[in-house]
């Protein structure tokens, strides 16, 4: 405790206080805004703003058409910039006052000496005399106003390299592209010289090379080797101090851009230091390396291409004789520290997305990956996929650090789906059988050169892949495209179970620290990169067609280990791209799986999929416990604001996320705003029953049998009539989709249909989305403007499919949004059951309220309903219907998980006249503007 003069430390306290628990009123915010708010906005703005001055984790739910990416960026930069205003203005007191201590305690020593007198003895130890005391206390107030110097001296040195970075953008532009061209020259020349001193042995010596890289190097522990991370010591730029920053997640690389294109037309898009962070598949601009395709090969590429880096510093430092030759492994060119910290600055001067990032790191030559983490520390706004910041190993190679900041998570509706998802991994029995094929090959021919340690992972390696077969029912030796297993079904197990199941418990190998030790081997080590290089120069997995050279019995082995999709591709591809599309090693699969069988017993289950040959079968490890993950974030960050559209029914969120993750109830904030249409620009409806009174009820059971199919298809002919443009209806899968289309063709019911309206069905396969909808787009155009007795189309989509997310059926694209049934998730899948029992067991149930096991099926159709008819609505002037078929949405438990502002305005009709003439009169007072 610092002790001063009295008065002044009154003073000083007082001052620290007030600023720190200053919370502004609302009146007080200034919102700077790119145009006049939408009172929703200004409400949305202003309970984020309190929500992070508080430090609380806010549930937003703003709809889709109301400006939410806007209100996030404009009401969290706000707070942003009052924080850091705030927090100058206090260093600056404290640095005053600071300062004043000092001199006065130098002029004041007995009134020092009497102010430490009257601290309290639990303080400091009995008996301790008063100069030492009031030494501590002088120490601990030059040591304070030392730090406080030193930060201000960061800031100025910081804001000074950005302004100057900026007053000299163009001539640095201009002489990168000099030293490009000089180095471009230097190249060619260095290419030259070395083809020209290329001799007949040459081709023999890159031989040898190729066989040098593939060749396990002598393993070290993290404690024997500290440079693993790919970034010299003396080089590294991430111990720079974080800023308070927010991070913004979001879940695709095109939601990312949307939102930084959003910054760029605010307010802030001029002041504010944003970084963007991708994968290294998106941010590589080493062709060489690019040309993988798959992701885990990527990265290990680049790893490897950076210890390779660091290795070549130790072999130059020893000085050994070399039995043979050999050329130095490659490096990446565009991995250069000097013009990594280039790029790291003009990264912060403006504001730019994924693809400007990727130009400017090939303008300078420099990698765009390593460069936006070396920007992260300054960055006041990091933009990146929610998957890299909510798993930890991925964050901490990121160089994320999460202590004290904001995170910001948007289109979080599927936030627990995507956490179990990112946790859980799956392996087949033809993996299995592969990666071991492949793993005691590598060992029978390297092994006389591989050093023990490296001898002894594998071996254990071998083991475990061995014991995985034999649990599903095979043998390790044969073909599993052949092997017809005794056994089927699926079979869970707890992760203690499966490993004394597998027998794999008896070499003690799963202990806490040991399991460590085999994944940081496989991890560091880099065995499955070398491996996946070992099967392509010696496998011939994918050998010329015309000239098939005579494979050797392990090259014919591993050919017939490859999916028969390789052979046959299902569908048709660009010429050369299955050589960019490789497939990464199978045991990168199984080092995933291994890594997820080190979680807690109680949080994970093991499913044993046994399904016929043993090719098919297939290991998986199911996250139950997604807040396990969560925690550390919450607990870390300063505050969390989860957003989205459509984020009802929250209680998944509340219960099974944040209550698990240790979150007091207290600390949560719910927020949803209703949309910015006039109320009577929507009419939602639940339909109880069809034209000829069948009750409307899509069980499993009944929603096969015909008089329902027939009934569905007269709702749909009676809506057509009446509803103008673009009618989108969705379905609770594709196969019943596929039913109810063949029902309806059969029974004539399609060309009644295609009289008012042209039928488009959504494509299973995603490339063939696009033309699907630019298809339904223009027939809607036409049809508006040639007139005629066809109106429109008509697009039967699938709930959970590729139209139900992320597609805008905005105006006339989407003037009514047709629901059959409810799409409750398949009851019968084991997964779901032990999801089920898990919730039972470990959330309190709720007098009067159904169980927790129960509540998740519930929940996870009603999250599926609002994703699909939320896509209707989408600016202010828009208008559409929603019709609900099924008599089901009329209970008031489902009611209440619609979003407030759709389930405030529902019509419940219990027959089918009162609807349709709700219908017909809605559309026709608006067909006008339409």
């Amino acid at each position: 405790m610092l002790c001063a003069p009295h008065g002044v430390s009154d003073v000083l306290l007082t001052t620290v206080l007030t600023m720190a628990n200053k919370t502004p009123e609302v009146g007080d915010i200034h919102f700077p805004f790119p145009f006049t708010p939408y009172s929703i906005q200004k409400d949305f703005m202003a309970e984020l703003y309190q929500v992070l001055e508080a430090g609380k984790i806010g549930i937003f739910e703003s709809p889709t058409g109301t400006g939410k990416s806007l209100s996030l960026i404009c009401g969290a930069l706000s707070w942003l910039r009052d924080f850091e205003e705030k927090k100058r203005q206090q260093e600056a007191r404290l640095l005053e006052t600071g300062t004043l201590l000092l001199n006065v305690g130098k002029d004041q020593p007995s009134s020092l000496s009497s102010s430490c007198q009257e601290t309290p003895d639990i303080l400091r130890p009995a008996g301790e005399p008063d100069w030492v005391a009031q030494f501590v206390q002088k120490k601990e107030e030059r040591d304070l106003v030392d730090r406080l110097q030193e930060e201000r001296v960061r800031r100025r040195k910081r804001e000074e390299r950005l302004r100057q970075i900026r007053h000299n953008a163009q001539l640095k532009h201009a002489a990168k592209r000099v030293r490009q061209e000089e180095e471009e020259t230097e190249r060619l020349l260095r290419l030259s010289r070395e083809m020209l001193a290329g001799g007949p042995g040459a081709e023999q010596l890159e031989q040898l090379t190729g066989e040098e890289e593939l060749v396990l190097a002598e393993y070290e522990s993290d404690e024997e080797k500290g440079t693993a991370s790919g970034v010299d010591k003396d080089e590294d730029d991430l111990e720079e101090e974080h800023v308070t920053k927010i991070y913004y997640c979001s879940r695709t690389h095109s939601q990312l851009a949307q939102f930084v294109h959003e910054v760029q037309k605010s307010p802030f898009g001029k002041d504010t230091r944003l970084v963007s962070l991708g994968s290294r598949q998106n941010l590589c601009v080493n062709e060489d390396v690019r040309h993988l395709g798959s992701v885990q090969l990527i990265n290990d590429r680049c790893v490897e291409m950076q210890r390779n880096k660091h290795e070549r510093k130790s072999e130059a430092e020893e000085e050994k004789p070399k039995k043979r030759r050999q050329e130095p492994r490659a490096t990446c060119p565009f991995y250069n520290y000097e013009q990594l910290q280039l790029l790291r600055d003009e990264v912060l001067v403006e504001v730019k997305d994924i693809e400007q990032l990727v130009t400017l790191g090939k303008e300078a030559h420099a990698c765009p990956y390593y460069g936006s983490r070396f920007a992260i520390p300054a960055a006041q706004l990091v933009v990146l996929p929610y998957q890299m910041l909510l798993h930890a190993a991925t964050r901490q190679a990121a160089g994320i650090r999460l202590q004290g900041q904001v995170v910001v998570i948007d289109e979080a509706h599927n936030l627990i789906d995507t956490i179990t998802g990112i946790h859980s991994a799956e392996v087949s029995g033809s993996q299995l059988c592969q990666a071991h094929s492949q793993l005691l090959q590598y060992m029978e021919r390297y092994g006389r050169r591989l050093k023990a340690k490296n001898l002894m992972y594998i071996k254990q390696i071998l083991y475990l892949l061995e014991k995985f077969v034999t649990v599903l029912g095979g043998n390790i030796k044969q073909n599993p495209h052949s092997q017809r297993l005794s056994r089927t079904g699926t079979e869970l197990k707890t992760i203690n179970d499966f490993l004394f199941l597998s027998q794999i418990d008896n070499i003690n190998l799963f202990k806490p620290g040991l399991v460590l030790q085999v994944q940081r081997y496989c991890e560091k080590s880099m065995v499955s990169r070398k491996l996946f290089g070992f099967t392509e120069k010696y496998g011939a997995v994918l050998a010329p067609s015309r000239e098939q050279p005579r494979l050797a019995g392990f090259q014919q082995f591993l050919q017939s280990l490859q999916p028969e999709v390789t052979k046959t591709p299902a569908a048709p591809v660009e010429e050369g791209e299955a050589r960019v599309l490789r497939p990464s090693s199978p045991l990168m699969h199984i080092e995933g799986f291994l890594a997820a069988l080190t979680t807690a017993n109680q949080d994970g289950r093991v499913i044993l999929s046994r399904q016929g040959s043993l090719s098919q079968s297939s290991l998986k490890f199911l996250l139950l416990n997604p807040a396990v993950p969560f925690a550390q974030v919450v607990k870390e960050c300063r505050a969390v604001v989860i957003a989205g559209g459509t984020m009802q029914p929250v209680s998944d969120f509340r219960e099974q996320l944040l209550a698990c993750a240790g979150v007091d109830a207290e600390r949560v904030v719910e927020f949803s705003c209703g949309h910015v249409i006039p109320p009577d620009n929507i009419l939602p409806l639940v339909v109880c029953s069809g034209p000829s009174n069948q009750q409307l009820e899509f069980t499993y059971q009944q929603r096969e049998l015909p008089q329902m199919m027939t009934e569905t298809g007269r709702i749909l002919c009676n809506l057509c009539n009446v509803v103008p443009g673009g009618v989108v209806c969705f379905f609770p899968s594709y196969e019943y989709q596929r039913q109810v289309h063949a029902h309806w063709d059969k029974s004539g019911l399609l060309a009644r249909l295609a009289v008012r309206k042209k039928i488009f069905q959504e494509p299973k396969r995603a490339n063939q989305v696009e033309q699907v909808l630019l298809e339904y787009s223009k027939c809607i155009q036409c049809c508006g403007q040639v007139g005629g007795t066809m109106t429109g189309a008509l697009l039967l989509s699938v709930v959970g499919g590729k139209m139900s997310e992320g597609i805008n059926f905005s105006d006339n694209l989407g003037r009514c949004v047709v629901m059959v049934g409810m799409p409750y998730p398949n009851i019968k899948s084991p997964e779901l059951q032990e999801k089920m029992a898990y919730l039972d067991q470990t959330l309190p149930r709720t007098p009067g309220q159904v169980p927790p096991g129960k509540a998740l099926v519930e929940n996870l159709c009603m999250k599926a309903v609002n994703q699909s008819i939320g896509r209707a609505i989408r600016h202010q002037k828009d208008f559409a219907s929603i019709v609900l078929l099924d008599q089901r949405y009329a209970r008031p438990p489902i009611l209440a998980k619609l979003p407030a502002w759709i389930r405030d305005r529902v019509e419940i009709k219990t027959t089918f006249g009162p609807a349709i003439a709700a219908m017909r009169k809605f559309h026709r007072e608006r067909s006008g503007p339409s």
